[in-house]
């Protein structure tokens, strides 16, 4: 089982010659999502409609990398693909709702279900027809007892967070790739352990 510490390094060596790209891919993203933040009312639609098929493209842009593809800032728009907008668009909406509804019981909650989804964008790039909840399903089941070991990777980088703020926040475009890049390595080493079981046909059904 890998550390922090070789998680980090593994990130950081799929980073090697591909930071141009990994700090555009994360401005990109952000200023779609800020610029539509500040319209009124049909930016909040519009939030809502591309944030999920854009995340989708953002952690398949660093899983890639971390894998050693052939990535480019392209990848951002692949959840824009007729065969995943919708899915990648559910997946967004249930998981946000999923932890909302646990966060109205305390934060801790809503942290756990967090962490609990969290490899849900990851698993439906490696299965691009797996229906949202399926994702969502095998997160929960890939993350259990392994959710500790994944807040503690992002605790890791508090100190990095607290440097990139101090240059009025730019820095953070330095950081935040290295923290995505992070989070597909741990996701390549569960897969790697077989934690991640292959993709079949479920009943519709899922509980919180």
């Amino acid at each position: 089982m890998l550390t922090n510490s070789e998680l980090r390094r593994m990130a950081r060596e799929s980073l090697q010659g591909n930071w141009v790209n990994a700090v555009l891919g994360v401005f990109i993203y952000g200023v779609i999502l800020s610029a539509l933040s500040y319209i009124p009312f049909i930016g909040w639609i519009g939030t809502i409609v591309i944030t999920g098929p854009l995340t989708f493209g953002l952690y398949g842009y660093f899983l890639g990398t971390v894998r050693g593809e052939l990535t480019s800032v392209g990848n951002l728009f692949d959840g824009f693909n007729n065969n995943r907008f919708g899915n990648t668009l559910v997946l967004n909406l249930v998981s946000s709702i999923f932890i909302f509804l646990w966060s109205l019981l305390l934060v801790v909650p809503g942290i756990i279900a967090a962490l609990s989804y969290s490899q849900a964008y990851f698993i439906m790039r490696d299965n691009p027809e797996m229906p949202a909840l399926d994702a969502l399903r095998q997160s929960k089941e890939m993350m259990n007892g392994h959710k500790t070991r994944l807040f503690m990777l992002f605790l890791s980088f508090i100190g990095w967070i607290v440097l990139g703020m101090i240059p009025l926040g730019l820095g953070m475009f330095w950081v935040q790739p290295y923290i995505y890049a992070a989070m597909a390595a741990f996701y390549e080493e569960l897969k790697n352990q077989n934690v991640a079981t292959p993709y079949t046909e479920a009943p519709r059904s899922y509980t919180l």
